[in-house]
Parts: structure tokens; sequence; C-alpha cells
């Protein structure tokens, strides 16, 4: 009788824990030495693995990246949901704000990271389109949630239509994350990135404290 397979799950395993381990350590070389400075075989050394190990995972170091951008995504997507997951369907927009701007991921790493990225991308309509892609998904989660919330609480007029406030928000969100990585305050990011979104998502009658 043929004895049963039993190396396909250890396999598994293994690869997940390649992969895992492949994209800790791009990232800790990406935050230290810059994106676009960093070769596949720095990260191969810095994880312990060869070419091919790396090469069994990822396509490319761009590849790479985004696997990270969505783990940072999804990161950012259970804290929204986590810091929201009390409300109805009415939004208690400052309150609401002040839940989701004391947990939001603000790493400055990630942020120095990402932000090389997107200078590669901007020199490469081909990830430019990838990355505007996973930009979209984001607003698109946000515009839902607003959405879903407008039949309740109403958006400002100037706003218009729910995609737009998303947009709003991403851009606030962005600007204080491009002074978090001149000033490092972070302190200061979240009470600023607070104040941004009470204001663009009430018609101003609401302030934080």
């Amino acid at each position: 009788m043929t004895a049963p397979q039993t190396t396909g799950p250890r396999v598994t395993r293994r690869r997940v824990r390649t992969r895992a381990n492949l994209l800790d350590a791009a990232f800790a070389v990406f935050a230290a030495k810059g994106f676009g400075r960093v070769s596949i075989e720095e990260v191969c050394e810095a994880a312990g693995y060869s070419r091919g190990a790396f090469y069994s995972n990822f396509a490319s170091l761009d590849e790479l990246f985004f696997a990270l951008y969505r783990e940072r995504a999804d990161l950012i997507a259970r804290q929204v949901a986590d810091a929201l997951a009390g409300d109805g369907p009415d939004l208690d927009v400052p309150a609401s704000v002040d839940r989701v701007t004391e947990v939001l991921l603000l790493d400055l790493d990630w942020l120095l990271v990402k932000t090389d990225f997107l200078v590669h991308a901007a020199r490469d309509p081909d990830v430019a389109r990838t990355l505007l892609d996973h930009r979209a998904r984001l607003r698109g989660a946000i515009a839902d949630r607003l959405a879903r919330a407008r039949g309740h609480t109403p958006l400002p007029a100037v706003l218009g239509d729910t995609d737009s406030a998303a947009y709003a928000v991403v851009a606030a969100y962005d600007g204080v994350t491009t002074q978090l990585l001149l000033d490092k305050d972070v302190a200061r990011a979240r009470a600023w990135l607070k104040q941004l979104l009470t204001a663009l998502l009430t018609d101003g009658s609401a302030h934080p404290e």
C-alpha cells in the first residue's frame, strides 16, 4: 500500500514562512537604504535565502513591494473597521475620526519606503497604473463607508459625492504623512489629521477639542 503523502503541507508552510521572511527582510532593507537602491541579492542576503527562493515567491522587487503594500493596506482597513465597529448607520464624524486617528498606522519606516516607491512609480507608467489601482481600492473602501452613512449623516455639499469625499480624505492623509516624514512628530500628525478630517467631513460646526 502506498504511504500517504505528508510533504505537501510542510512545503506549503515552509513557502509561507519563506515569503514572510523575505517580506520582513525587504522592508528592513528598503527602510535602511531606500527602494531603488536595493538589489534582489541584498534582500536575499538579509533574509538568508537564495535568489531561487526569491523568484519562487516574487517575479520582481516591484511585486514584492505590492505584497508589502497589501499587508499595510489590510492592516489599516482592519484598524479603521475596528475603530468604527460600534457605529450604527449614523456616523458621529468627530467621534469616529477621533477613534480612527488614535489607532491609524503612522509608521515612519513604512511611509519612507512608500514615498521612495512613489518616486519609482512616477517614472514607470506600468508600475504607476498598478499603484493607482491599489490606491483606488483604498478610496473605494472609504467611499463605501461614507455612502452607508450618508443617508443618516450628510456630508458637506462642497465635497460633492462620496467618491470626491474619499479623494479628500486620502489627500489629507497624504499631506499629513508628508509633513510627518520631515518633522518625525507622530503625536502632532495624529492631531492634525484629526482636525483636517473633522473639518472636511462636517459643515464646520463640529470642532475637535
